[in-house]
């Protein structure tokens, strides 16, 4: 397999994952364009099946399969929307999944990941944890690792979404995404670059978790330790497949304040009468805390998934 996805692979992605997802629709609203002084346009992955983005990787992941490798199942290491995803892709292809989950993974989530048939394994919430229990999983199994971001066959799904992107809305000014892993952002990027070359993509992340911020200014990764955000997706470090893309074609990484962060979800819930999750809100939080520059511009952001436990909102702590 190759190592370094370009738009063709993105291209191919799409018509094996078109007939299983969702073509999210964009939605625009006046009252945010007037908080940012931009025009502001939002790919709603908080609609998407399983309800986020991921199953776009996931999806094109476990149907990339052969038919001897899929029988014996997938598994992976996920804090939820991944797990989710991969769960539901398999049930579509009829195979088991197993999933590792780190006990203080969201209920919301590992009840998903159940109803969609996964086989789940709790561990500790460290990396040390999830690998070692994904170890033994794949021993017992033979399942196909499939993870959560630095896979091709992930990265190349997930740039679906910025591909339908530049086909909905044209003129597109810059596209900002969120950043953990790197997957979205790395499949946006080439998506994009090739899609509408004068647009310009950015990426968002957390202040408690800036290790993409600080990989992409140091030129090499820099792992993340004990993330501290709300943001529960973005807490994982950059891979070796997503981290070079990034660098090449990521204009620049933004980091914002967890009160920004909840202040743009709140926005959004009641300005777009939308749900979307901690690490959706970090797009926009980027754009109200730097907007600098953007006085006018068409920009894009990507709402990566709306799956939130709504007996533990940010503000109604």
């Amino acid at each position: 397999m190759k190592t370094a996805p370009v738009f063709e692979d993105i291209l191919k992605a799409r018509e094996r994952v078109s007939s299983r997802i969702y073509k999210t629709p964009v939605l625009t609203c006046r009252a945010v364009d007037d908080l940012c002084g931009a025009n502001l346009f939002f790919k709603c992955e908080n609609f998407q099946k399983a309800g986020a983005f991921k199953i776009r990787g996931a999806c094109n992941a476990v149907f990339s399969l052969t038919d001897e490798d899929a029988a014996k199942g997938v598994a992976t290491h996920s804090s939820g929307n991944h797990a989710a995803a991969l769960a539901l892709a398999a049930s579509w292809r009829s195979i088991q999944s197993h999933v590792v989950m780190p006990e203080n993974a969201p209920e919301v989530k590992v009840k998903a990941v159940a109803g969609y048939g996964a086989r789940i394994t709790f561990c500790k919430p460290t990396l040390e944890a999830r690998e070692q229990g994904l170890k033994e999983v794949i021993e017992a199994t033979g399942a196909t690792f499939i993870h959560p971001y630095n896979d091709y066959r992930v990265v190349c799904g997930q740039g679906t979404a910025g591909l339908e992107f530049c086909e909905e809305i044209s003129g597109l000014d810059a596209v900002v995404a969120p950043v953990g892993g790197g997957g979205l952002l790395s499949g946006t990027a080439i998506a994009v670059s090739s899609a509408s070359p004068s647009t310009l993509v950015f990426g968002a992340e957390p202040k408690g978790a800036d290790d993409a911020f600080r990989s992409f200014h140091a030129g090499r990764i820099i792992p993340v330790h004990d993330p501290n955000t709300i943001a529960d997706g973005l807490r994982t470090s950059l891979g070796d497949l997503t981290f070079p893309i990034i660098s090449r074609l990521v204009k620049e990484i933004f980091t914002v304040s967890e009160r920004g962060i909840i202040d743009a979800m709140r926005t959004i819930w009641e300005r777009m009468k939308i749900i979307v999750e901690p690490s959706s809100a970090v797009p926009l939080a980027a754009v109200l805390e730097h907007r600098s520059g953007i006085s006018g511009k068409r920009i894009g952001i990507i709402l990566s998934g709306g799956n939130v436990d709504l007996e533990k909102l940010p503000w109604c702590k």
